[in-house]
């Protein structure tokens, strides 16, 4: 396997920027230039762009290698017969819409961006009009990209405009539509955390302009170190900040993005943190109530009661695999069966509405809750009423467990297919069949009322095992029962449960 082909992360790249700790750095400048050529050729043999020259916009969010990477692949693609416009400080979601918006009209779009992992990593999302780039993409790119340069003449011209304006109109044309007011927002008090990310524009531009009071807003300078908190709506220090903000400034909500916005969460005026599961359910009873009887589509860690709350609106669930491109693409394969799926999204905060390209958009998650909060007002309603019915466990655990040795995935598989034996022989344990990733089996009896679920990582040499429960301190009843059976594997590391065991 060449460098650049560890570079792949499903259906995007990802690789260390910046030397730091442990890490040397293998995603710079020269790779950017490698990457570029690449993406020329999947451009013009895969994509089938036969018109010159090719229009690609590139944009990136707040991390400190950004600059650079960036200079890497202008400079490559200047070789190329490439319009190329420089959007700078950008969002995934708007890195797509500028291969949407006519005045853009690009052929692709760039995006720069390692999501909420640390400074020292970096990143490129790709987009088409067609959509984002797949994991066979990915690979084609990398493939076809050329291990020697050769400096060659300039070919391209570049263009400097920038995205957010358009991006940031957009969605405010769609809110006062839907709502028939130009300032829909006033007289509510919204307070937005952007994590020092890319996305501090949409208090201003979006918010503001819609009436909105967004005093106590923080963190919106643009600031790749990250000082105050890992810019991560999955993060619980992160949602206890803006939940704080919320509670602090009296307001009516609190939104949070991270770093390149195509994921968010809100908090709502009680100071309840509606990510996760809520934010799933929140979602849900929104699409289901303009398409009733529609299929949600999730990643596999759902709690049970979603599943159950989704029912009671007379929706449906499908729970599938973990990763935003796993469970967006099988909201597109329902939907050409004819089985209609106007959202997909996953717990960590992906969400992508059929309406909107199905492209997972944080701050289009967020225009669809400002959308309703008039007509909440009207009925002296709060977000939270939305979920009122949604039962909530009363413990909740995540376990890591790390699998040393180079074929990781075939020794994680072999632990997952022996846990069916696991389950055969105790008699409150049952296969949940409704699971597409790894197993979940449903808990009762002694081990109270509940489940978990032991699936490997998207792409780290990882099993993760969740378990939730309705009763308290069952959980530990379950682990205690499972430690026997992890530790007869010694390519297990299992000091995370070992703790968990301890406290």
């Amino acid at each position: 396997m060449t460098e650049l082909k560890r570079l792949q992360n499903g259906s995007d790249i990802r690789g260390i920027a910046i030397s730091a700790e442990e890490f040397e750095a293998n995603l710079e400048a020269k790779q950017a230039k490698q990457i570029a050529k690449g993406v020329v050729a999947w451009l013009r043999k895969e994509k089938k762009v036969t018109h010159s020259p090719i229009r690609i916009a590139i944009g990136q969010d707040s991390r400190l290698s950004g600059d650079s990477i960036k200079e890497g692949l202008i400079q490559s693609l200047l070789t190329e017969d490439v319009h190329v416009i420089d959007t700078g400080l950008s969002t995934t979601p708007a890195m797509f819409m500028a291969t949407q918006f006519d005045s853009f009209n690009a052929d692709a779009g760039i995006m720069i961006t390692a999501s909420h992992l640390p400074f020292y990593y970096n990143g490129i999302k790709l987009f088409t009009k067609d959509g984002g780039a797949e994991h066979e993409d990915i690979a084609f790119i990398l493939e076809h990209a050329p291990v020697h340069m050769e400096d060659t003449k300039i070919k391209g011209t570049l263009e400097k405009r920038e995205v957010i304006s358009a991006y940031a109109n957009d969605l405010v044309e769609k809110i006062q539509k839907e709502t028939g007011n130009k300032q829909p927002l006033k007289g509510f008090h919204i307070v937005l955390d952007a994590g020092n990310g890319a996305g501090g524009f949409f208090a201003g531009k979006v918010l503001e302009v819609l009436g909105a009071d967004t005093i106590g807003s923080q963190f919106l300078n643009p600031d790749g170190h990250f000082p105050n908190h890992i810019p991560n709506p999955d993060n619980k220090e992160a949602m206890e900040s803006i939940k704080q903000a919320v509670l602090n400034q009296q307001a009516d909500l609190g939104v949070i993005f991270d770093t390149d916005v195509d994921r968010a969460a809100v908090v709502d005026k009680t100071g309840e943190v509606i990510n996760r599961n809520n934010l799933i359910a929140v979602l849900s009873h929104i699409v289901l109530e303009e398409s009733p009887g529609a299929t949600i589509v999730t990643n596999s860690p759902t709690s049970s009661h979603l599943k159950d709350f989704i029912e009671s609106l007379d929706g449906k669930q499908v729970r599938y695999l973990c990763g935003y491109r796993n469970v967006i693409n099988k909201g597109i394969e329902l939907n050409n069966q004819g089985i209609n799926v106007p959202l997909s999204i996953e717990t960590s905060g992906h969400a992508a509405f059929k309406e909107n390209y199905f492209l997972d958009d944080g701050a289009y998650v967020v225009a669809k809750i400002l959308m309703l909060l008039p007509k909440l007002k009207e009925n002296n309603q709060e977000l939270s009423d939305l979920i009122a019915n949604l039962k909530q466990p009363e413990e909740t655990i995540e376990i890591r467990f790390k699998i040393n040795g180079e074929d990781y995935r075939v020794s994680g598989e072999l632990v997952i297919a022996a846990m069916h034996d696991l389950v055969a022989e105790t008699q409150e344990f049952n296969i949940d069949v409704d699971n597409e990733e790894g197993i979940r089996v449903n808990v009762s009896g002694e081990f109270g009322s509940g489940w978990f679920l032991l699936r490997m990582s998207l792409h780290e040499p990882l099993l993760v095992l969740q378990v939730e429960n309705d009763e308290v301190g069952k959980n530990q009843l379950v682990l205690e029962k499972l430690s026997s059976f992890f530790s007869q594997y010694d390519f297990l590391n299992t000091d995370k449960l070992k703790e968990s065991l301890e406290k």
